[in-house]
């Protein structure tokens, strides 16, 4: 067999654009062509997308279908079945699980949320509460999911449930796939401050989920679920960007196209964010080279740290300097939205979505906790709850 290197990416590639003429083929048979030649993620393993290639050469395979104009498959739409579901099916799933999910996952014909957060578990997401009892051939889930992004839209969820709670919080929790069209599932819009509800709050009353939808052993769904949150980190952090992309280019371009809103320190606090976000750019480059290694590690927290606080410090910077009309907001409209679009939309809308940043894929809290002591090797924060049986801990 021909050595995959990135030659060999390109002819396949020009193969897969000569079979399927993007101009002339639908858009969702063209993904699916591509899936199939292997060309949708290329680390993955034959027969599911990839080609067991090296990540480092999808770059290739994405510049030659950029330049021919293929369709994407709109990642920002189906991010967590992307970033999330599918390195966990992929890493947990049996073979019949991986080859029902992934296809459909990465052409977009299925989207998926994450039922993870709780009212009263989520920064301490180990000690959730939802239950899963086993009933035969099949698990009856009933809970309360909070923050759930998408599931106004998704099919499919992940979901962490409590399945033992005579152990310690983190072993008496399994994994599962919960198709969100069953009975018994019910999703409630959870208005934000920027007046959309692209969050949600899920009921869970008597679902049924066969045991074949679980992912990993039962009880080891902390592990499995640790899995998901370290790419959902990568991911939210460590994002492809082009120079001066996400939220320090629209106060970049302000600040050159507005002359007469300039001052000194404003200046200043711009040079000294823009080399930040920059470094944070970079950062995340590093981060995705050092996936090709193997699994993401506890540097994806740092990465969604720097990503919360930027985003924050930057729209913040971006209100202060449009002045008076910094104040303005466009548009209160309740709606359900199909993705966040950080930066097709004014400066109010950015500053207020922002302050989401530093709560939504971890808490800032709890990131800062991981990489004291995973990555600084601190002493660990004095816990005495990890011994006890779920059912005694305080409520």
């Amino acid at each position: 067999m021909k050595a995959l290197d990135a030659a060999e990416l390109r002819r396949r590639t020009q193969d897969l654009l000569a079979a399927h003429p993007p101009a002339t083929t639908d858009r969702t048979d063209f993904l699916k062509a591509r899936f199939d030649a292997g060309l949708a993620w290329v680390h993955y393993p034959v027969g599911l997308g990839g080609l067991d290639a090296p990540r480092s050469l999808q770059p290739v395979v994405d510049a030659e279908l950029a330049a021919a104009g293929a369709p994407d498959n709109d990642p920002r739409r189906i991010g967590i079945g992307l970033g999330m579901a599918a390195p966990t099916i992929l890493g947990y799933g049996t073979d019949e699980q991986k080859r029902r999910f992934l296809r459909p996952l990465w052409v977009g014909e299925e989207v998926w949320c994450q039922l993870f957060s709780e009212p009263g578990a989520g920064s301490d997401l180990a000690a959730l509460g939802t239950r899963a009892v086993r009933d035969g051939e099949d698990w009856v889930v009933d809970g309360q999911k909070v923050w759930t992004s998408s599931a106004h839209l998704a099919r499919w969820a992940i979901l962490i449930a409590r399945t033992d709670p005579d152990l310690p919080k983190h072993l008496g929790i399994s994994y599962f796939i919960c198709d969100m069209t069953d009975p018994g599932v019910e999703v409630r819009p959870l208005r934000q401050i920027t007046g959309e509800a692209e969050f949600n709050e899920v009921f869970l009353t008597g679902v049924r989920i066969p045991d074949s939808r679980r992912l990993g052993p039962v009880g080891e769904g902390w592990k499995v679920a640790r899995t998901t949150l370290m790419n959902e980190r990568v991911s939210i952090g460590g994002a492809r960007i082009p120079r001066e992309g996400g939220m320090i280019g629209p106060v970049a371009r302000t600040w050159r196209e507005r002359p007469d809103l300039r001052t000194h320190d404003l200046h200043q606090r711009l040079l000294t964010l823009w080399v930040e976000a920059e470094v944070a750019r970079l950062t995340g480059t590093r981060l995705r080279q050092q996936l090709v290694a193997g699994q993401p590690g506890p540097e994806g927290s740092g990465m969604k740290l720097s990503f919360a606080r930027l985003n924050q410090e930057i729209s913040g910077l971006e209100v202060e300097l449009l002045g008076e009309e910094g104040l303005l907001y466009s548009d209160w409209t309740m709606r359900r939205p199909e993705l966040v679009d950080f930066t097709g939309r004014d400066a109010g809308y950015r500053y207020l979505r922002s302050k989401g940043n530093s709560i939504e894929g971890g808490t800032s809290e709890v990131l800062l906790n991981i990489v004291a002591e995973r990555v600084l090797g601190l002493p660990v924060e004095p816990r005495n709850d990890k011994d006890v049986a779920w059912k005694d801990l305080a409520r």
